[in-house]
């Protein structure tokens, strides 16, 4: 890029761009695909967006450091906030989401889509009755 990367611009977008592994560059590489941005009515920096598996490894990676371990290391209580997790940010309209997800959780993809019907069939608490 020809701007300074510590411009208040760059500086601003800089941490929004990383979360989503994307990468900043200088407005003159930017490719169709690519998001032109501008500041005070100049381009002064091109992002560049991942592909959606690319944005997957990206998040699971994200999640790693977050809990400090390896994801295959957590329990299973934490193992089903991470799907809900990955579920609320699209994981699982990746091609090979699933199965993505299941590597890097160390369990079986019948596992996470027990995990993932859990979370839209919540048991139900003893004691009440069920509609019928």
């Amino acid at each position: 890029m020809t701007e300074p990367r510590d411009h208040p611009f760059v500086a601003a977008v800089k941490p929004l761009v990383d979360a989503m592994g994307g990468e900043l560059m200088d407005p003159a590489l930017a490719q169709p695909d690519d998001v032109v941005l501008a500041w005070e009515g100049r381009e002064l920096l091109a992002v560049r967006l991942p592909q959606l598996s690319d944005s997957l490894d990206h998040i699971l990676s994200a999640l790693e450091r977050r809990h400090g371990v390896p994801l295959a290391q957590l329990d299973r209580k934490t193992k089903q906030d991470v799907v809900r997790i990955l579920e609320a940010r699209g994981a699982f309209s990746v091609r090979h989401g699933v199965e993505t997800v299941a590597g890097a959780l160390g369990v079986s993809r019948f596992t996470v889509y027990n995990y993932l019907n859990r979370e839209s069939n919540p048991p139900k608490a003893a004691g009440k009755p069920t509609p019928e």
